[in-house]
């Protein structure tokens, strides 16, 4: 059987943006990342910087968990 392959956290990062039951619009007024920027964020258009990243973590109330798994490392 085949491993899944484990998303990448800038991909689950979009997910869970898109998932929220914020809108852009609010998640952009609690982080103070501009409703454009999430949209291309959110498309893959762009990157952000790490303080809005921290400040997404703190909006979307978001923890970091390691997964790692005896000899399933990368």
């Amino acid at each position: 059987m085949k491993e899944k392959q484990r998303e990448a956290l800038s991909d689950q990062l979009r997910r869970l943006i898109e998932e929220s039951p914020l809108t852009r619009a609010e998640i952009s007024r609690r982080t103070g990342i501009a409703e454009s920027t999430l949209c291309k964020l959110v498309q893959g258009e762009r990157g952000i910087s790490t303080d809005s990243w921290d400040a997404l973590g703190e909006c979307l109330n978001l923890r970091i968990v390691s997964d790692k798994r005896k000899g399933k490392g990368r």
